[in-house]
């Protein structure tokens, strides 16, 4: 059976309310954890404190705005899929870093996330410019770089996780604590008995499920702090630039690399969402759909900047719903987005996120960064690797991993090369970059194709 005649609901039907809303909420119980997420982790890392509810709020708030614009499309902006926004877990390294920076200089919190959402209102510049030329970009942005940039985007990312499993940052004496571990295992034992065991629904929601599994079990271990519960504001109202913007150069190169490899990711997604939802997946009315997206995606982490939140991407695991629902109307995403904005104006929600204990989201997030890790390797492993692509691999990986391990190796550089090279993502990338250019290839590297192709198998089997 074709994918088209499996689905129930096509792209420009119009489901009645009810099957509707029911759709829309599927894609919510897959996707918050998601959009949620990022900004727990920026918060605690950075020591956000009384602030993460109301920047949780603003990512609920921003991720409706944004999937309202990918489904409905508002001129050239948006893709016109059933696709859902919501903030990225790829900027989590350049965004901490930068935030770090300022930390490391005697900035206070709203310091941090005024330079934070300024490097991202200027970095949304890139993807949009680049939304346009998406199609040529097959000499510079070939699976090779896209897959090395990918992967060590996961595997910088597993230190953050694999802390927070542990007890978290500030966990002093306690970090590696038996009763952390314990926690934290029982979040990635729950994640893979959902995946493997459960039912489809429960495999798209096997995060979630994870870290609530996780939260009972803290609760009932006396780990959850319940003292905060209630408190702080029930109702926020969005409010554009509230803690200022701010920038600086050398911060802002690695946020921008970032940039350039979500819109090689959104052309996945929607790729991907096209197969599912029968629809061309080459010729004119696919190119405007792709370079609508990404268009969209820069222009929606503009507004999430705006609006005091992290970038936003297209979900991969919303294409997941929609082929186990078999609704791909971009009806159901006005419905969607409908729901997460109001959710946006109630800060409380994110006081119960604030609930989840250090362990039980390390769990999760472990598993998160690691599957992006995997993703990018089965990017790899879509073409041949010759001893040209072993060598671009080898020094990547080794240059970009080598400044996760030992940090210290760049102390003595200049401030402004300091900022740029130690972010592993940007030394990996542009090392990929400048090697791809410089040593001869005597085989054909295409470029999007092959990437989307290893992003569609990825959504297929759940990673």
């Amino acid at each position: 059976m074709s994918e088209q005649t499996a689905l129930i609901y096509g792209l420009e039907d119009t489901p009645a309310p009810a099957p509707a809303a029911l759709a829309a909420f599927q894609h919510i119980l897959a996707s918050i954890v998601g959009i949620v997420t990022p900004t727990l982790v920026i918060g605690g890392v950075l020591g956000l404190g009384p602030l993460i509810p109301y920047l949780i709020a603003m990512s609920l708030f921003i991720s409706g705005i944004c999937t309202f614009i990918q489904c409905r499309t508002i001129g050239p902006v948006g893709s016109g899929l059933l696709s859902v926004q919501g903030t990225s877990f790829a900027f989590l390294g350049p965004v901490l870093a930068a935030g770090f920076a300022v930390k490391n200089e005697g900035g206070t919190p709203e310091n941090m996330l005024a330079m934070i959402f300024g490097l991202c209102l200027a970095g949304c510049l890139v993807e949009i410019v680049l939304s346009q030329f998406i199609d040529k970009l097959g000499r510079i942005i070939t699976p090779t770089v896209t897959g090395i940039i990918i992967t060590v985007i996961g595997l910088s990312l597993v230190k953050v996780g694999f802390t927070d499993f542990a007890g978290g940052a500030r966990a002093g004496e306690n970090l590696g604590a038996p009763v952390n571990l314990a926690m934290g295992a029982v979040v990635v034992i729950a994640i893979l008995t959902m995946t493997f065991i459960g039912k489809p629904m429960l495999r798209i929601s096997a995060i979630m499920i994870g870290i609530v599994a996780g939260t009972v079990v803290a609760a009932a271990l006396g780990q959850v702090d319940f003292s905060t519960a209630g408190q702080g504001d029930w109702v926020a109202i969005p409010q554009p630039f509230k803690y200022g913007i701010d920038f600086d150069l050398g911060l802002f190169i690695p946020i921008a690399f970032v940039f350039l490899v979500t819109a090689i990711e959104t052309s996945g997604d929607l790729t991907a969402n096209s197969v599912i939802a029968g629809q061309p997946v080459k010729g004119p009315l696919y190119m405007k759909r792709i370079k609508g997206g990404i268009l969209a995606d820069g222009i929606n982490s503009g507004l999430a900047a705006i609006f005091n939140t992290f970038p936003n991407t297209t979900f991969s695991q919303n294409n997941g719903v929609i082929q186990m629902t078999g609704v791909a109307s971009r009806h159901v995403g006005l419905y969607i987005a409908g729901i997460l904005v109001v959710l946006g104006f109630f800060p409380v929600i994110g006081q119960i996120f604030l609930l989840v204990p250090k362990p039980v989201l390390g769990g999760a997030t472990l598993v998160l960064f690691g599957t992006i890790a995997v993703a990018g390797i089965r990017i790899l492993a879509t073409q041949e690797i010759d001893r040209r692509k072993v060598y671009i691999m080898a020094v990547s990986f080794g240059l970009g991993l080598g400044v996760t391990l030992v940090p210290d190796a760049t102390q003595h550089l200049p401030p402004f090369i300091k900022q740029v090279i130690a972010t592993p993502i940007t030394l990996a990338g542009l090392s990929a970059i400048i090697l791809s250019l410089v040593i001869p290839d005597t085989s054909q590297d295409a470029a999007v194709p092959p990437v989307q192709d290893a992003l569609q198998d990825s959504i297929e089997q759940g990673i």
